[in-house]
């Protein structure tokens, strides 16, 4: 009896006691990332239920390895390892169901470079649109300008002239041409698709953000599963070693452990700066297209009118140059439409200008966000 109890004293200063509780050295990152990852958890219920289950599956293979290492014992079953090996695979599987929910590439910028060169070739073809509508409006101008002749001629009792006036209004004809016509509705159209590729991008950027939580879940639980992934190896070493050898297994994983953290959070954070710049980009081109569409419209209403009024004003020209005896009615007639018709070319071109205008700012708004806009350099692409 005696003579076992040396024996036994040596064994366990040699070895140590497995029921020794295990101390990991927790580091300031240890602490900051736990502390962060359990404020997670009350924030996000995903990643509190994979927590639950975590601690859980935890438990159970540090239960089972206590129970199945004795104080004489330096070896485990292989029922032990098995547990804790199905622990460790049922912890990754957890994590790689997570990711393979979203399995888009985030870093991925096609879409707004597609967006980009949609948004000027657009603005390129406003622009001719501009510049014909400005053509436009001049023809317009220079046909009130004849029919004001005319009128004032006609005041002055100089009838030949009058007719010669009316005749030059006649011939001037409609200023707004087929051409017009046709790039308002090129330019209308492709607006119009436009806000709705927009619509669908803001959706897809949306989803971005909301995923933005589900990447941060994800490093959540990449460093919390290392994390206890060290704490079972510790306990699978303390149970076959000495506590030596288990201080350096824990000290050897702490910079690992340490980067997973610090990685995945910068990783997310990139992400959301990025798809928020993104956004940035969409809003404005979206508001600026959703305005373009808005003018356009207004546009088309006041050329519509200034049609119908110069419509019936060459009616009426063309009723008095083919009859000179009601030329006095017809005069009466167009005095009447003039100031109508003069007011409506006024408004059109003040829209006109405003609408040029604001295409040209936008266009610089939107390159002075692309110059901003948050792109990942080659340096840190390769580091990922």
């Amino acid at each position: 009896m005696m003579g076992g109890n040396p024996s036994k004293k040596k064994q366990n200063i040699e070895y140590g006691s497995p029921t020794t509780p295990v101390h990991i050295k927790i580091n300031s990152a240890y602490t900051e990332h736990l502390t962060s990852y359990e404020r997670a958890c009350t924030e996000d219920p995903k990643l509190e239920s994979f927590d639950s289950s975590l601690h859980q599956r935890t438990n159970l293979v540090i239960n089972k390895l206590a129970a199945s290492s004795g104080v004489e014992i330096k070896s485990l079953s292989f029922e032990s390892l098995r547990e804790v090996t199905q622990c460790l695979l049922d912890m990754n599987q957890d994590v790689v169901k997570v990711i393979l929910q979203d399995r888009e590439d985030i870093w991925s910028n096609q879409d707004m470079f597609s967006l980009v060169n949609m948004y000027f070739d657009s603005t390129a073809k406003t622009m001719d649109f501009c510049s014909e509508l400005e053509s436009c409006l001049n023809r317009a101008r220079r046909s009130q300008v004849i029919i004001k002749f005319a009128v004032k001629q006609f005041e002055e009792e100089d009838y030949e002239k009058t007719l010669e006036e009316l005749k030059r209004f006649t011939l001037a004809g409609d200023p707004f041409s087929k051409e017009f016509f046709a790039l308002f509705d090129s330019v209308h159209r492709h607006q119009v698709m436009m806000l709705e590729e927009l619509h669908r991008l803001k959706r897809r950027l949306d989803k971005k953000l909301k995923s933005v939580k589900t990447w941060r879940r994800v490093s959540n639980m990449v460093f919390v599963t290392t994390f206890v992934s060290v704490l079972i190896f510790s306990v699978v070493a303390a149970a076959v070693a000495a506590p030596p050898v288990v201080a350096a297994l824990a000290g050897a994983l702490t910079v690992p452990v340490g980067s997973v953290g610090k990685w995945c959070n910068s990783l997310w954070e990139k992400y959301e700066k990025v798809v928020r710049g993104q956004k940035e980009i969409v809003t404005s081109i979206r508001i600026g297209t959703y305005v373009s569409v808005r003018e356009m419209d207004n546009i088309s209403v006041l050329v519509r009118r200034v049609e119908v009024e110069i419509g019936s004003l060459l009616k009426n020209a063309e009723f008095a140059v083919s009859d000179e005896r009601v030329v006095r009615l017809a005069i009466d007639e167009i005095k009447k439409k003039l100031d109508v018709f003069t007011e409506t070319i006024e408004e059109l071109g003040k829209h006109a200008s405003k609408y040029c205008s604001d295409v040209t700012k936008a266009r610089t708004v939107i390159l002075q966000r692309i110059i901003r806009y948050p792109t990942v350099s080659t340096t840190e692409e390769a580091a990922w």
